[in-house]
Order: C-alpha cells, then structure tokens, then sequence
C-alpha cells in the first residue's frame, strides 16, 4: 500500500465552488440541447451584467440562470431579485449587440443542480416587469 502525498495545492473553497458552477452549466447545457435548444452563448458577459447561457429555439430566446447548491430549494431561492435585474439588464445588451434576435419572444429561464440530483429545468422562472 502506497503512502499519501499530502496535496501541494489544495483547492481553495473559491475554486471548487468555481468547478462546481463550471460542472452544472455543462450539464445545464446539455439539458437544454436535449430539449431542442440551440446554445448560443455561455457566461455572457456585459458591463451591466453575466448571463450563465443564452440559448434559443425557434422565436424564443432563453437567458438561463443556473445555480448548484447542496439541493435545488436552496438552489431557487439563490436568485435574488437583483440578480434577477442584473441577468435582464445583460439580455438587452446581447439584444442591442445581436438585432437578429430582436423580435424573438425573451424568457428568463433556471436551472437548478444539486449534487447526486439531475439537473432541474424551470421554464419562464421569473418576468421582468
């Protein structure tokens, strides 16, 4: 049996809540392309905000929210309303930078992750008002 080297560089919390959200865009990803969606962008990032995916199918344009948490309630309740506002915000400017996508319906999306869980999609999880 073969004696354990201590880890020179263990991961700071930072970077494994990093690889964690890495892990469930994958998969939020690949759950959406099951469903039909095309991935337009992933961690779009705009002066007013970050938007974890931009997907779409036919006339309807996703912003996607993914959040992993311990479990998927914990997960939900993660999405403040500012976070919400922020996400809306940098979908305006991905509709100023892309005008094609101008007369395409816009939902707010969420997917919700939790360890040993399959990702959980949640369709039109907020509105903007």
């Amino acid at each position: 049996m073969k004696n354990k080297q201590p880890d020179k560089h263990p991961k700071t919390s930072r970077q494994a809540a990093y690889q964690r959200g890495a892990k469930a865009e994958r998969q939020a990803a690949m759950l959406l392309r099951l469903k039909g969606f095309r991935i337009l962008a992933r961690r779009y990032r705009a002066p007013v905000g970050e938007i974890d995916l931009l997907a779409n199918r036919g006339r309807v344009l996703v912003a996607v929210e993914v959040k992993a948490r311990q479990d998927r309630d914990a997960a939900a309740f993660s999405i403040s309303p500012r976070q919400q506002q922020r996400v809306a915000r940098a979908t305006e400017h991905f509709l100023a930078a892309n005008p094609k996508y101008a007369r395409h319906q816009i939902r707010f999306d969420a997917v919700l992750a939790a360890p040993g869980r399959l990702p959980r999609h949640i369709p039109d999880a907020w509105r903007i008002s």
